[in-house]
């Protein structure tokens, strides 16, 4: 049985993934971050909950060396925590700017970091970390300085794993969608056309597909999953 790690599990994303890689016969690591109130309700023999601080890289380590040392290895990875924040450049810290770097890159290289060693000696893995984009484009991040700015460095990440990658079965994309279709966006935005966002089952059926036999041969960086929005 191949096993997939999904860090914020619990999220409307995150749900979908670990519901899409089980029904596709994997079994699913989850993490959620302490006191996390939200159930999750999956069959124990397929997925299992882990309560871990991504902020931490200790934790995150002894984490995935958990995984690793549980289940064999790793064969694809969806990093998907993250925070967002408003902000132009006046009224911007630096103070701002390293919040939002820890939530939206420390999270994310916390786990990519040992999962992409393992994948290395392995020779076969998929890491998958949800961008945006304000992360892909200036332009798009106007107005968003500190969110734009942390997530800008997922794509640079990629970018050098691949290159270190080269000649190895392991692929690391980042995942841009647009608006996502929530409960919570959709409050947020009640005026909005939700015909035109993306459904979390949408992005967890892409991120699979390019974990699929099909898709072997694919060393897509940037994988936009945008609808019409």
């Amino acid at each position: 049985m191949k096993t997939a790690i999904v860090t914020g599990a619990s999220g409307n994303l995150g749900q979908a993934l670990v519901k899409k890689f089980i029904a596709e016969g994997y079994k699913v690591v989850g993490t959620v971050i302490p006191n996390d109130p939200i159930a999750i309700d999956f069959s124990s023999d397929k997925f299992e909950k882990v309560v871990v601080d991504l902020m931490s890289e200790e934790s995150s380590a002894n984490f995935v060396t958990g995984v690793i040392s549980k289940y064999g290895s790793v064969h694809a990875a969806i990093l998907t925590v993250g925070g967002f924040a408003m902000g132009k450049i006046a009224d911007t810290s630096s103070a701002d700017i390293l919040k939002q770097y820890k939530l939206n890159f420390e999270t994310a290289y916390h786990v990519a970091r040992p999962v992409f060693a393992e994948m290395m000696k392995q020779n076969s893995g998929r890491i998958f970390i949800v961008g945006s984009r304000p992360g892909l484009s200036a332009e798009n991040g106007n107005g968003m300085v500190a969110y734009g700015m942390a997530k800008s460095l997922i794509f640079r990440l990629a970018e050098l794993m691949n290159i270190e990658a080269k000649g190895k079965n392991v692929v690391t994309s980042v995942v841009v969608p647009s608006t996502i279709d929530t409960p919570q966006n959709r409050k947020a935005m009640p005026d909005a056309d939700f015909s035109k966002w993306v459904k979390p089952e949408d992005i967890a059926n892409v991120i699979y597909y390019h974990c699929s036999d099909e898709a072997a041969v694919l060393r897509e960086i940037v994988i936009k999953v945008y609808n019409n929005a």
